[in-house]
């Protein structure tokens, strides 16, 4: 391809070149395969761990590390955190079969720029490798509903130390004068903790809060 040398090279005009890693041979030698005869991607380091990947990158200085996640030795997490810290301009995709939410929040965390599932076409694998050595965030449209609804989530209840004891007392049938015996405080302050119990749990009477609470996890040592 000629060139015009005033003319700017950008990531569009170049073959991105990207490391790959996947410890399975079968799945690496397929994946370099599908990219060969892709004109803008050039797959210019293999690994089969997470550290000959590292080691690759610091070498070759790709545009792009794609990784698989669970690999023998340093995994693909591993891998992303070692290649962020090294402040290379290396992007990180995660390609992969898994798609739990510990493992998406591991990858996220560490520093990938996407999560891609290997049932991806190969026109969504090229376009998430360009994506993502653009420092675009690429997700893998259920790894994209995972972590929505995980938003969504109602933030988990989480009662103060205190206020465990109090609840723990009533489990215990005690009424709100023997409560602030045992715990040295005042009736009215065990009111003030079970109205603040209460509000956070969503229920109106000491026998719901208590159950909620066992069902919930948060009486230490009791179940509902």
């Amino acid at each position: 391809m000629t060139t015009v040398p005033t003319t700017k090279t950008t990531p569009q005009d170049r073959r991105l070149r990207v490391v790959l890693a996947d410890d399975h041979t079968v799945m690496r030698a397929g994946l370099v395969a599908l990219l060969a005869s892709e004109p803008t991607v050039d797959v210019v380091g293999e690994a089969a761990d997470g550290r000959e990947a590292v080691d690759l990158v610091e070498r070759l200085d790709p545009d792009l590390a794609l990784l698989d996640l669970r690999m023998p030795g340093l995994d693909g997490v591993g891998a992303t955190v070692e290649i962020v810290a090294a402040d290379a301009r290396t992007r990180v995709l995660i390609l992969t079969t898994y798609d739990t939410d510990a493992d998406i929040e591991r990858a996220v965390e560490a520093g990938a720029t996407g999560y891609l599932l290997k049932d991806a076409t190969r026109g969504q694998l090229v376009e998430a490798i360009h994506a993502a050595a653009r420092g675009e965030t690429v997700l893998a449209p259920r790894v994209a509903q995972r972590l929505v609804a995980r938003m969504r989530r109602p933030a988990p209840v989480a009662l103060t130390a205190r206020e465990t004891e109090v609840l723990g007392a009533v489990a215990d049938g005690l009424s709100n004068a023997e409560i602030g015996r045992r715990l040295s405080i005042g009736e009215a302050t065990v009111k003030t903790h079970l109205l603040r119990i209460f509000a956070k749990l969503d229920v109106s009477d000491r026998t719901r809060a208590v159950v909620v609470a066992m069902d919930s996890g948060l009486l230490p040592g009791r179940t509902g």
